[in-house]
């Protein structure tokens, strides 16, 4: 299938985190996979972070989460890296009340927006970390916790000289692999051939992790396809999915 073109998605890439090694005491300064940009907000985003936010989520720590604790109850946990607006974050923690997500966004007007959907669906199960992921990865997720960790359309940096700035690296491959229990599965999926391409060498290279398929997956059903994605599947562009898991 040929390279689509521009992605229609971006709104869902804004909220990638570094790409930098996973050794904190690294001495050059973080590759950011994200910039960080002022938005309007609507009033009732602003109402949702004041009225909602106290209450899904979740501040940054320098100390493992209790997930127990921050939920109220014992499920397995899904991790989501960059939830945009959160249409699609929402739909999954409503289909699926048995288990806890974790969305990490850093842009205000998603987390509001995500926050209201939150409140419209009245999710118990969805909190939110307003937090550069991959801090969050390393300092509040413990390793082998997390049933799945999703990165669904990261801001694919096409020109070449930004390629640095791609989230899915092995060190974050790395990293991830290992907040994954035995069994936990890394689910990636972009619009953008060569970033694919990217993803399933890098994803290949991480010893703790197998492919479910012989290269790239077919959408999982827990996948909700968002109505940027149907636009361009509808223009010809294709959507590549990664589902690898964590080895026992």
């Amino acid at each position: 299938m040929s390279p689509p073109g521009p992605s229609t998605n971006r709104v869902r890439r804004a909220a990638m985190a570094p790409d930098r090694d996973t050794n904190p005491s690294a001495a050059s300064p973080p590759i950011r996979s994200y910039v960080l940009r002022g938005g309007r907000m609507g009033s009732g985003q602003i109402r949702a972070l004041s009225v909602l936010g106290p209450r899904f989520m979740l501040p940054f720590q320098e100390a493992a989460l209790d997930p127990a604790a921050a939920f109220g109850r014992v499920a397995p946990v899904v991790l989501e890296v960059g939830f945009g607006m959160g249409q699609a974050t929402a739909a999954m923690a409503a289909a699926r009340p048995e288990d806890d997500f974790i969305g990490i966004e850093v842009h205000e007007a998603g987390v509001g927006a995500l926050l209201q959907r939150i409140e419209q669906l009245h999710l118990g199960n969805l909190r939110i970390v307003r937090h550069d992921a991959v801090d969050v990865l390393r300092s509040m997720i413990a390793p082998a916790s997390l049933a799945a960790v999703y990165v669904f359309f990261p801001d694919p940096w096409p020109k070449k000289r930004h390629w640095k700035r791609r989230l899915v690296q092995p060190p974050f491959a790395a990293l991830a692999a290992s907040r994954l229990e035995p069994g936990g599965v890394l689910h990636c999926a972009t619009d953008w051939q060569p970033y694919a391409e990217q993803m399933l060498e890098v994803l290949r290279g991480e010893p703790s992790l197998e492919n479910t398929a012989a290269d790239y997956g077919t959408r999982p059903a827990y996948r909700p396809e968002t109505k940027f994605e149907r636009r361009g599947l509808a223009l010809g562009h294709g959507v590549w999915d990664l589902v690898f898991r964590k080895r026992a």
